[in-house]
């Protein structure tokens, strides 16, 4: 019976599908963050060169996961993907001081982009199981969330290998293109 009631609301209001980019410096957790998300645990992943492409669903919404490789060769071509982005997972290594200021650099270009300008941005701060991970608060800061202005965005702690922050931090997600779209 309930899968009954599922088909003809899915027939009446479909599934929404969300097209997302995760993007962070290489080494971040991205695709750790990216199949702990789909297979619900932790899969031992290689850097990235190019992409990988996923599609998760989540309440009802059919998220296209683009995940970029975060090499300082790949960055550049972040670009060819932004077209109609409705979102960005930011990753970033909060364990990682000395690069917090090249992803603050690469974040802030990002977002300058005009095929972005209307895009949600969840920033991950990632691998707080790690000894010496700034919190959210210091990231944020590092980051210079605060000056972002006409942009809705939050920043979440997490950690890839616990899964710790991942579903509240989806739960943001659904909320943000929910009420954009």
């Amino acid at each position: 019976m309930g899968n009954l009631f599922s088909r003809v609301f899915q027939r009446l209001w479909g599934n929404k599908e969300v097209r997302i980019l995760i993007l962070g410096l290489d080494g971040a957790g991205k695709t750790t963050i990216l199949y702990r998300l789909q297979l619900g645990e932790v899969v031992n992943t290689i850097p990235t060169i190019g992409f990988n492409v996923e599609t998760l669903t989540y309440q009802n919404i059919k998220f296209q996961v683009w995940d970029l490789g975060g090499q300082t060769s790949i960055r550049p071509y972040w670009r060819c993907y932004y077209t109609n982005t409705d979102a960005i997972i930011y990753v970033v290594d909060s364990a990682d001081h000395q690069r917090l200021s090249t992803s603050q650099q690469e974040l802030h270009e990002m977002l300058e982009e005009e095929e972005i300008k209307n895009a949600a941005l969840l920033v991950l701060a990632n691998k707080q199981d790690m000894d010496g991970a700034m919190t959210p608060a210091e990231v944020s800061e590092a980051l210079g969330l605060a000056t972002l202005r006409d942009r809705q965005w939050t920043i979440f702690k997490c950690s890839a290998k616990t899964g710790e922050g991942l579903t509240e931090s989806l739960d943001w997600l659904v909320n943000a293109v929910t009420v954009s779209k």
